[in-house]
């Protein structure tokens, strides 16, 4: 896994997600999502087709979108990170299309 660059990323972010001052819901909500792009980018990779490979990519794509909306609502400083993370994550689902 420590060669997988883009669940680095993602684990990293969650990390840094975790350490955020938000409370309540929204911060269970920022930490499910930021968790699932990690989750669904280490199951996605396990998976011996593209379609399903695909499927999984896809799902942390829409994780990572819902962590940059909660982040950026919330006005978080991670804006960058989770650009980055989000560009990776969209790369990988483009290169099996």
């Amino acid at each position: 896994m420590n060669k997988f660059r883009t669940y680095e990323l993602a684990k990293a972010l969650y990390q840094q997600c975790k350490k955020q001052p938000v409370k309540g819901n929204v911060r269970d909500q920022l930490l499910r999502a930021s968790l699932s792009v990690c989750l669904n980018l280490i199951e996605g990779s396990a998976k011996p087709t593209r379609k399903d490979r695909a499927r999984f990519y896809a799902i942390a794509l829409g994780s990572i979108r819902e962590t940059q909306a909660i982040i950026d609502l919330e006005g978080l400083a991670l804006t960058n990170e989770a650009d980055i993370v989000g560009a990776h994550v969209y790369k990988l689902l483009s290169a099996l299309s």
